[in-house]
């Protein structure tokens, strides 16, 4: 008979980083404060209270955990929730269920990239229960579709533009009086004709018209001037509402810090590129946050890269509290890239779309044929003499 190997012991080291992982899962789980007699009961059943209660004597001296009363539990600081999560950086696995819920963006075959991107990031925060960020290339052959006008007071408007990409631009516009519900209307007619060619505005004053054709001419050299001076990502965010459902979010001190790294268009794009550079899932975790914001947001982010062919063009992110199930929002994250990856890489060649990325020269891959990442053309609105009125 052959003598079988004995099994090697866990060291003293894997031991207490056993103790340790096995404290913060359960402190996600319940946000409470870890005893050893609990840990013992759920996890750890192998060891005795006395030498738990050791470990977390010597984590809490490494800095991993923190006890907020003599005799009560422990708590796991920043420190133990990074090593928990770089423990778990390449966590795939999910519930089929969840899984099918995600394939629920995957079929999208559509123009409207720009609009897909924020349906996926709208659907990662609702199964996520949290904030996500994502940045974007720029999705080149797109046109404006529709222009409104909302009135605000006696000398301002909002224009509302709407591209077939499903980009929305806002634009505050002067105006000499406050205009009427009749006006306005006529108005939109006038700038749908321009856009169109078809159906000119009916009954529309004098006065009307020219103030029409001022506002029309000045949002698309504005619109136009903010397309080719392309120089950073779009950012896209939602479900920052999600955040007050956390008990660390209830101090308004610790949601305003997180508000204000949020709120931070630069800061989110430093995040995101920094992510995309590496090409590979990222995490920041409090104090990891600090050279992105001007206070220490009490909060986690996870970012991951998605890819057109392979190459990084933008990167979605996720901002929570620090407890946090990592191993399931790492995977969902990966899922969620690979398949935005793949529906946005299918649609652009399906519908011959081009994109470019900041300041950058047109990427090129060894595609043979492929004249999609080639240096983009103007944008698809009118001639400018007809933009700008001129016989």
């Amino acid at each position: 008979m052959k003598t079988l190997k004995p099994i090697k012991k866990m060291s003293k080291e894997g031991r207490e980083k056993r103790v340790l992982l096995a404290l913060v899962e359960y402190y996600i789980k319940s946000g409470k404060p870890v005893g050893s007699s609990i840990l013992k009961e759920v996890d750890v059943g192998d060891l005795s209270s006395a030498t738990i209660r050791n470990y977390f004597a010597r984590l809490e001296e490494e800095g991993y955990l923190i006890q907020q009363h003599i005799s009560g539990g422990r708590l796991p600081t920043e420190k133990a929730f990074r090593l928990y999560a770089q423990e778990h950086i390449e966590s795939r696995g999910l519930a089929a269920e969840i899984e099918k819920n995600c394939r629920s963006i995957d079929n999208n075959d559509s123009r409207k990239i720009t609009s897909y991107l924020q349906l996926a990031a709208e659907e990662l925060s609702r199964l996520t229960n949290s904030a996500i960020f994502l940045s974007a290339p720029r999705f080149d052959h797109d046109f404006i579709t529709a222009i409104k006008f909302i009135s605000i007071d006696n000398t301002h408007g909002l224009c509302v533009i709407i591209t077939d990409f499903g980009v929305i631009k806002t634009e505050v516009i002067y105006v000499e009086k406050k205009l009427s519900a009749f006006s306005i209307k006529r108005i939109e007619d006038y700038f749908q004709w321009r856009l169109t060619g078809h159906n000119p505005p009916h009954n529309i004053e004098i006065d009307e018209e020219q103030l029409a054709q001022k506002i029309y001419n000045e949002l698309l050299v504005r619109y136009i001037v903010g397309y080719s001076n392309f120089t950073d990502y779009e950012i896209y965010r939602t479900g920052f509402s999600k955040l007050i459902t956390y008990p660390e979010f209830y101090d308004a001190t610790q949601l305003a810090t997180s508000l204000s790294l949020f709120e931070n268009s630069h800061s989110m794009r430093l995040l995101l590129k920094e992510c995309s550079k590496h090409n590979a899932m990222k995490f920041w975790i409090g104090t990891d946050l600090e050279p992105y914001s001007t206070l220490t947001p009490n909060c986690s982010i996870l970012a991951m890269p998605y890819r057109i062919n392979s190459h990084p063009v933008g990167a979605i992110g996720l901002l929570s509290s620090m407890r946090i199930p990592y191993d399931k929002l790492f995977a969902l994250l990966y899922l969620f890239a690979d398949i935005i990856s793949e529906t946005v890489t299918r649609n652009i060649y399906k519908f011959k779309i081009k994109y470019r990325q900041p300041q950058q020269s047109p990427l090129s891959f060894d595609i043979q044929n492929s004249q999609l990442l080639h240096q983009t053309e103007p944008l698809l609105l009118e001639d400018m003499n007809t933009i700008l009125g001129v016989e």
